[in-house]
């Protein structure tokens, strides 16, 4: 089996359902296409990751893909790139509910296996000051929508309806029934 990601939690997430796999960061263009919903935008880069990689599958062997995003009023709110960008989507983000989008492929003997899951994430009222100081953590760098659920963001949480491995960035349940369609 190989993960064709970059990202640490989808390391640890997958380790908790599969116990050998090899990692092959892919090289794909992550940015939205134009008009893109964010349910599309995360199959087709969930699609591409796997793709990408899918030369050093052997026969038989399944190809995981999987792109996370966070959108507000249908505007995907990837990692931010700077600390102002940071502030623009806390100020999105607080107070009110958002979405959280994972797409995942399995790619097998050129048969795809897909999905997109959704969850509605309850953020609080989160002041600059709560803000600022989490982003001189450094955790939230390299996080779509500028946060981690597993992290110390959780305080940020009121409550989610879905999947929690969803927002840290791997659905595990629709993964594992993916798995079980490709085999």
């Amino acid at each position: 089996m190989i993960l064709a990601s970059q990202s640490p939690r989808r390391r640890e997430l997958l380790s908790i359902i599969v116990l050998d796999f090899r990692v092959i960061p892919p090289h794909v263009d992550e940015r939205p296409l134009g008009g893109e919903t964010p349910s599309c935008y995360v199959e087709r880069l969930a699609k591409a990751k796997a793709m990408a990689v899918c030369a050093e599958a052997g026969k038989g062997e399944n190809v995981i893909g999987s792109d996370t995003t966070v959108s507000v009023d249908g505007k995907i709110l990837n990692k931010p790139v700077d600390q102002s960008d940071f502030l623009r989507m806390m100020r999105l983000l607080s107070g009110r509910k958002h979405q959280v989008y994972s797409g995942v492929c399995v790619f097998r003997d050129f048969v795809t296996y897909s999905c997109v899951v959704r969850t509605d994430v309850q953020v609080r009222m989160i002041s600059d000051r709560e803000a600022l100081d989490y982003w001189a953590s450094g955790e939230p760098k390299d996080k779509a929508g500028g946060y981690g659920i597993q992290g110390s963001a959780a305080r940020f949480i009121e409550r989610i309806d879905g999947s929690y491995t969803n927002v840290v960035g791997l659905p595990l349940v629709e993964l594992e029934v993916l798995l079980n369609d490709a085999s």
